[in-house]
């Protein structure tokens, strides 16, 4: 069992052991519409509890897909030369030089703004 799920499980744990009941059946006139509010309340509950644990899911399932790819993306450029990736990025550049253009001018903001920070 993953940490998440043991964290799920100790959550789903705690909120049972919480839930106590508000009203009674002779507290109120009618009493047994405390007890279906509250039953409702409860699978509602429920539901939007088993709809963010598969949020959840889903984004660790697609976070470890992305960070494998990165690792792919990276081993892959590590075993290239250094000569073959100036070749590549001008070849891509020749390729689409707008999308150079505008590549270069963000990561130029970026690194500028990174420099003006460092210096405050």
């Amino acid at each position: 069992m993953s940490e998440f799920e043991a964290e799920v499980k100790k959550a789903e744990q705690e909120l049972e052991q919480s839930l106590v009941p508000v009203g009674l059946e002779g507290d109120t006139p009618n009493g047994f519409m405390d007890d279906e509010f509250l039953g409702d309340l409860k699978m509602q509950a429920q539901e939007y509890g088993q709809k963010i644990q598969d949020a959840a899911v889903k984004a660790k399932d697609f976070a470890s897909d992305k960070f494998a790819q990165a690792g792919d993306k990276f081993k892959e450029l590590s075993a290239k030369d250094p000569k073959e990736l100036v070749e590549d990025a001008k070849e891509f550049a020749r390729q689409k030089p707008g999308q150079t253009i505008l590549i270069s001018a963000a990561v130029g903001l970026f690194l500028g703004f990174l420099l003006r920070r460092g210096r405050r």
